[in-house]
């Protein structure tokens, strides 16, 4: 009876040791599973938008916008992406139109799923996209410098470059220092050309600045020649133009044509070197304020900023065979506060998760400049960022 006892304990244990082996078996194939697909999930790529103009008036900057956004992301890539998940950039052309900058955003958030947008190049395509960016409750950092993109404050947008608020009253202190006390403005109808002169016209009346001459211009007007015989006739002693296209280099242009000798200022739309090549001897002298990429000993040879900025140029200039455009800084600047965002986020980047880390954005050293972000401040950029540059032997130079 005993014998049969054991007999039966010993079967009921190894009946027991198999169930629970397959229990364990079954557990051990469960984490496995659940590993393999945590570890896709986690390669999965991190989609972010960029609305850049690659044809229009602004093709000029959008083109070094797309080559920064390209090589910065294979940079990022490369050296692990965000948190172990590589990015992707989507880019669209809104073709410096603003239609075509809302519509480029809802494909963007809609179809491809993005969780943030960079952009647009130019002001009016940032503001287009406005409506939809609430409404998705996407996170946008632009690469316009409008007023009213960061004045008032919107929660979820963000922008990169100077704003006209700094650099309206930056150069009109430099024309006071020189003595000039009367001025003609002539701007583009476009966004940015329109929030120039609003914010110029403001700066002035506070700083004691007359505007003799207020002139205005169609983004692509092909001769400004009317305008500018109206400018001869005002008594001004210098000429502001605030632009950011193709339409400056026609502007510096014509008033050569007709024996112009004013001082020529310009807006931080021109800091590039198409204008130059487009205006060609007419745009000696020409002066305009921009960050200090342009002539990278002005962040400071010891500075964090200034072995940033060199690396970029270096690597640029390799890579596309010319020196990056304050536009292409503006486009890294964007991509890299939304990758450093990203990595910061706790758990899956969603854009509610990213839009709370952008906000948090803090000593971050970019090429416009080091960027902190506040409730009431969404550009974080001061007139310390600025520097003042004059057209010389075709080339830049510090105004000292």
């Amino acid at each position: 009876m005993r014998g049969r006892i054991l007999r039966l304990s010993l079967a009921t244990l190894e009946a027991a040791l198999a169930a629970a082996l397959a229990v364990t078996l079954v557990g051990c194939a469960a984490t496995k599973s659940e590993t393999a697909t945590t570890s896709k999930e986690d390669k999965t790529p991190i989609k972010i938008g960029a609305v850049v103009s690659l044809t229009g008036t602004y093709a000029g900057l959008g083109e070094p916008e797309k080559n920064t956004i390209e090589m910065e992301v294979a940079r990022i890539n490369e050296a692990g992406g965000v948190n172990g998940r590589p990015i992707e950039v989507i880019i669209e052309d809104d073709a410096t139109d603003d239609a075509k900058a809302n519509a480029a955003a809802s494909k963007l958030i809609e179809k491809d799923g993005v969780v943030a947008v960079i952009g647009a190049t130019g002001t009016g395509g940032t503001m287009a996209m406005r409506d939809v960016i609430t409404r998705a409750a996407v996170p946008q950092v632009s690469m316009a410098g409008g007023t009213v993109i960061t004045n008032p404050t919107a929660e979820l947008v963000w922008a990169t470059p100077w704003s006209n608020t700094i650099v309206a009253p930056f150069e009109i202190a430099a024309m006071q220092k020189d003595g000039i006390k009367k001025v003609a403005l002539i701007s583009d109808t476009g966004g940015f050309g329109k929030d120039g002169r609003a914010v110029f016209t403001e700066a002035a009346k506070k700083a004691g600045l007359e505007i003799v001459s207020d002139q205005t211009f169609n983004p692509s007007d092909a001769d400004m020649s009317a305008q500018l015989t109206n400018i001869k006739k005002s008594g001004a002693q210098a000429i502001v133009i605030w632009n950011a296209g193709k339409e400056a280099s026609t502007v510096v242009k014509n008033a050569k044509d007709l024996g112009i000798e004013l001082p020529l200022y310009g807006s931080h739309g021109n800091a590039r070197k198409e204008f130059i090549d487009g205006a060609g001897q007419a745009a000696e002298g020409f002066r305009f304020a921009a960050g200090k990429i342009l002539m990278p000993e002005a962040y400071g040879k010891d500075s964090e900023a200034y072995k940033v900025a060199t690396d970029f140029v270096s690597r640029y200039e390799t890579e596309f065979g010319a020196p990056p455009s304050t536009f292409a800084g503006h486009a890294y600047d964007a991509l890299y506060i939304v990758v450093d965002a990203a990595k910061r986020v706790k758990g899956d980047v969603t854009p509610e998760s990213l839009s709370a880390e952008i906000a948090k954005t803090s000593g971050l050293v970019g090429i416009g400049g080091t960027f902190t972000f506040s409730d009431t401040d969404h550009n974080g950029l001061t007139a310390n960022d600025l520097t003042l540059y004059e057209v010389k032997d075709g080339n830049w130079s510090i105004v000292q």
